[in-house]
């Protein structure tokens, strides 16, 4: 029974954030609360959401801190350097700008983290999306596919929980790996090209001057077509809100100023004259930032005490004085809200699907749907199970609590605990675009594209990549 509502829960979920008939944190919320009470568990609601957010707390407030040290990174102008090298890169084109965004996402994935490959991903290429009325939703769906395939970086988090599940060395799951991630990372670079060339066909070639004489697109964007409804982008002078969600600089980066009535007075791609912009000092925050990232990377402090350090010692080196501090702080606070808010939310359904037993009964029932003839190639079995499993379920449940019963059933069939570890990474392309990911609510709301959008246009590639990354581990012999 157990089973049913686990996966009813889910579905239902998916329907509705999907149909837009609910909001992702209405739906986070309500639905697995209505759940709880129907499997006869209501009166230990309580108990379970606040052991939910009590797992999720370090998420959020690393969420938080990463979001304003970020924004205040953007403020100052750390990564204007590199948006004018994307810009250089990719002038007016549509295949190379989404070209430039896979590339730009999986190289700044190499820290590890998504929620700041995100930031920096859609803070740099968002002004030319939205310049060029391109689909956004490729832009998150391109981000995300890349960040799966680099999440299986050895302190990305996959690999180490699979290592530490079976007892097995990191280094011995991952090298033998790199051939097949390779392909899934080449895989993107296709998907993104094939993408891109869609877009160039739908938009047409233009030359930069032309794209900056285009009116700006409205605010609201529609799966697949980069056009909606909505409200235009608009700089608030003194809170510094902004279409992308992360203050002046990001509005700075998205372009010029904006009249009373919404309309661009001017595109530079950069604006160099945003009274944020401490150039002296960009040294200074460019050390800062390599010796925070460098720190996460070595695991010196956690995460969230990391970006709470960091980001007090960037307001207070860049804005000396309160009120600019309280401006910053504010300038960011919507999509800090936005962002923790969201955490939270998931945070009640994660901990109803777990506190119930639902994540155990479904686990055990897909485990023991596998037929006993699959047993030799249980490596296989597991990477195709990784897809749903690892999107349904945090990588958390699906590593300390699927993947020791797999590799069990694999050993019992003489296959190695390394090559059913090594198959288990193959879903994370899938799994980064994942309800229960907080890192894609940042990616998504940045963009400001609607969840539902995203996970239609992304999963089928998603799933491509993932199968792509399995078909090479078989290809190579690593599985």
């Amino acid at each position: 029974m157990l089973t049913i509502l686990g996966f009813a829960m889910i579905a239902t979920f998916l329907v509705l954030i999907m149909t837009k008939k609910m909001s992702p944190i209405a739906a986070l919320v309500l639905i697995p609360a209505l759940f709880c009470v129907a499997v006869g568990q209501g009166a230990q609601l309580g108990d379970y959401v606040i052991e939910g957010v009590g797992n999720l707390a370090p998420t959020a407030a690393m969420l938080m801190f990463a979001i304003v040290y970020f924004g205040v990174m953007i403020d100052v102008g750390l990564f204007d350097p590199i948006v004018r090298g994307i810009l250089k890169f990719c002038q007016a084109d549509p295949m190379r700008i989404v070209v430039g965004t896979a590339v730009l996402a999986a190289i700044v994935s190499l820290d590890g983290d998504g929620s700041t490959t995100f930031m920096i991903t859609v803070s740099a290429m968002y002004p030319l999306y939205k310049r060029l009325k391109m689909s956004l939703v490729v832009m998150t769906g391109v981000a995300a596919t890349a960040n799966g395939v680099m999440n299986t970086l050895p302190w990305g988090g996959p690999t180490a929980r699979a290592a530490t599940a079976l007892k097995l060395d990191a280094s011995e799951i991952f090298v033998p790996m790199i051939p097949a991630l390779a392909m899934g990372l080449l895989a993107v670079f296709v998907l993104a090209y094939v993408l891109g060339i869609r877009e160039r066909k739908r938009l047409g070639m233009l030359t930069l001057d032309e794209a900056l004489a285009r009116e700006p697109e409205p605010e609201t964007v529609s799966a697949g077509t980069g056009t909606g409804t909505g409200g235009r982008d608009r700089l608030r002078k003194g809170t510094g809100a902004s279409a992308s969600g992360t203050g002046t600089g990001s509005a700075a980066l998205a372009g010029g100023t904006e009249n009373e009535d919404g309309d661009d007075e001017e595109f530079q791609g950069l604006d160099p004259n945003r009274s944020t912009l401490r150039p002296k000092l960009y040294w200074f925050n460019a050390g800062l930032t390599a010796a925070l990232l460098t720190a996460m990377i070595m695991e010196l402090m956690p995460i969230p005490v990391l970006f709470l350090l960091g980001a007090a010692l960037a307001l207070t080196v860049n804005f000396p004085h309160m009120s600019d501090q309280r401006a910053r702080i504010a300038a960011h606070a919507d999509n800090v809200l936005n962002v923790s808010g969201m955490v939270f939310a998931a945070a009640v359904f994660t901990g109803v699907l777990t506190g119930t037993g639902m994540v155990e009964h479904m686990a055990d029932w897909v485990v023991g749907a596998v037929p006993e003839a699959m047993g030799p190639h249980m490596a296989i079995v597991t990477g195709l199970l990784s897809l749903p499993l690892t999107y349904f379920m945090s990588n958390d449940g699906f590593y300390f609590g699927v993947l020791p019963v797999l590799a069990e059933a694999g050993a019992a069939h003489g296959v190695s605990p390394l090559e059913i570890a090594r198959a288990s990474l193959a879903g994370q392309a899938l799994h980064m675009s994942s309800p229960l990911v907080p890192a894609v609510y940042v990616l998504v709301g940045m963009a400001k594209v609607e969840f539902g959008d995203h996970t239609r246009f992304t999963v089928k590639w998603a799933v491509l990549t993932s199968l792509v990354v399995l078909a090479a581990g078989i290809l190579f012999g690593i599985m």
